[in-house]
């Protein structure tokens, strides 16, 4: 088992971690324990985790429906008052055993209920075990602009168990994969050079594809946990990706997931990078192919690019009405708080559509 300390937790990796987890709680004295999850974790988890952790045989399952269109204020309403129509104190526990929605809105209202209560999360998609799983970025979603409300706050610990990705589709797990990808583009080239043969086919390299990750963000993390500094390199592909994904999300029959939309950003945000960051265009075209062998091409034929910089302009990163980015000079480093004219975020667009035909 892999062991990974954050700012103020702690990280477990591995196929064990459910025993560190019976053992936490074991020495823990909590009036009450809660487990919120969604359609897909009470189906394919929530008994794997209560067979092995046997404190957790009582607790009271709280479910919501999957997707980020349930990250809202309104749903947090209801899980308020779900803890308090169940007499929930502030000695109580929340495990929140789900992807990144369920982490990320989990963690915000055991944060706020109260004024804070503990929780734990035990992430179970790709995208959650090696993103959500550290910086302590917990919230939700302000209608169409992502995780525009939320505080810093750490779980008591996070235990990733790679048995739970066997539970997802090629889809989820290519979700994940972006955000390895952008380590990769951001800090170690080594890194890409293993990621772009494809690692997800084999789930004997899941784990170590797991805890790089997290120890390359929990690096950036320690250096400056409130984002004020080098931590905004983790933004990279995010500017547009995330614009990107609010408009598929309010427009979209079948949205995009996190990870589709930020490779479309990671493409974008590197044709900008070539121009205004000195990546040389032969490392542009390589991560440019190398994402588009392995995602789905977005059409963004019927895409607003106004509406898309509209989106941008409301990004929480800006500063001084300018969309701020995060761009790589070459493939393993990069460089934070780069502005781009409108001109040059438009070229990126069209750079990716003619990517794709």
């Amino acid at each position: 088992m892999i062991q990974v300390k954050t700012t103020k937790s702690e990280v477990f990796i591995g196929s064990e971690v459910l025993f560190s987890l019976n053992a936490q709680l074991l020495s823990s004295d909590y009036s009450k324990i809660f487990i919120l999850v969604d359609e897909n974790t009470l189906q394919h988890c929530v008994t794997k985790l209560i067979t092995n952790v046997e404190l957790l045989q009582d607790a009271e399952i709280i479910e919501i429906n999957s997707g980020e269109e349930n990250k809202t204020i309104d749903i947090c309403y209801q899980i308020w008052s779900t803890l308090s129509d169940y007499k929930a104190d502030r000695n109580s526990l929340l495990i929140n055993l789900g992807g990144g929605v369920i982490t990320d809105m989990g963690g915000f209202i055991a944060s706020t209920y109260k004024r804070g209560i503990d929780f734990i999360n035990i992430p179970t998609t790709l995208l959650a075990q090696i993103d959500a799983s550290v910086g302590g970025k917990v919230g939700v979603d302000l209608e169409d602009l992502k995780n525009m409300v939320g505080v810093f706050n750490e779980p008591k610990g996070v235990f990733i168990n790679p048995d739970f990705l066997k539970t997802l589709d090629k889809k989820q797990m290519l979700s994940g994969y972006a955000e390895a990808l952008k380590h990769a583009l951001i800090s170690d080239k080594d890194y890409w050079n293993y990621l772009k043969e494809g690692m997800l086919s084999d789930a004997n390299q899941w784990e170590s594809l797991i805890s790089k990750s997290v120890q390359i963000k929990n690096n950036i993390v320690l250096a400056d946990p409130n984002e004020k500094n080098q931590r905004k390199l983790l933004n990279f592909g995010h500017t547009i990706g995330h614009a990107v994904e609010s408009f598929a999300l309010k427009s979209d029959v079948l949205p995009l997931l996190h990870g589709e939309a930020i490779a479309i950003g990671m493409i974008c945000e590197s044709y900008i990078s070539y121009k205004k960051a000195g990546l040389t265009v032969n490392e542009l075209e390589e991560i440019a192919h190398t994402i588009l062998n392995f995602y789905t091409p977005f059409r963004l034929d019927n895409v607003s690019y106004d509406e898309l910089l509209e989106l941008m302009g409301n990004d929480k990163k800006n500063e001084n009405n300018q969309i701020n980015f995060s761009l790589i000079t070459k493939i393993g480093e990069a460089r934070i708080d780069q502005n781009a004219e409108v001109k040059t975020i438009k070229e990126s667009l069209d750079y990716y559509k003619s990517l794709i035909g």
